[in-house]
């Protein structure tokens, strides 16, 4: 059976972050929007979920119009089966990651980023899958200490240390 490798690019805004998984049934969708409410309310989000058998539909949740309706469009372009992505404005995935790790359905998580990702898939006869994702840029160089007191500094200004 012949593989098709192909990479999809997630276009978004710079400011929304993003959360790529895997999980396994259709309640993902319900879990995930009830993990995400509970962590922090009033959150901004849009999610949609790859559903993999019966009528293979995007299934989508989301408190925030604009970033639902581009998690729906972006989920059906990387096409992946029983992948889900979430976006997300005015809050950071560490700050979800846990909450997120808990829903039983998810068995992965790919990344968690601001970055430009590619989303790196394999097309089979059977549908596509996700192989791994390139997030950002390769490194330019090895900090320095003048980059480790920004790298503190940047930290503290987002208030995860003190």
């Amino acid at each position: 059976m012949p593989i098709h490798l192909t990479s999809v690019p997630i276009t978004k805004p710079e400011e929304i972050n993003l959360i790529l998984g895997q999980a396994h049934f259709i309640k993902t969708v319900e879990d995930l929007h009830e993990a995400l409410v509970t962590a922090i309310p009033g959150i901004k989000f849009g999610l949609a979920f790859c559903e993999a058998s019966g009528p293979c539909l995007v299934r989508w949740s989301g408190t925030d119009s604009e970033l639902t309706d581009l998690a729906k469009t972006t989920a059906h372009q990387i096409g992946a089966g029983h992948s889900f992505l979430i976006f997300l404005r005015d809050c950071f995935p560490i700050n979800v990651l846990p909450v997120i790790r808990q829903v039983p359905e998810v068995c992965h998580i790919f990344c968690a980023t601001a970055n430009a990702v590619d989303v790196i898939l394999a097309e089979t006869a059977q549908g596509r899958g996700i192989l791994g994702v390139i997030d950002g840029s390769s490194p330019k160089g090895i900090e320095e200490d003048s980059d480790i007191q920004a790298r503190k500094a940047l930290l503290r200004q987002f208030g995860y240390k003190f």
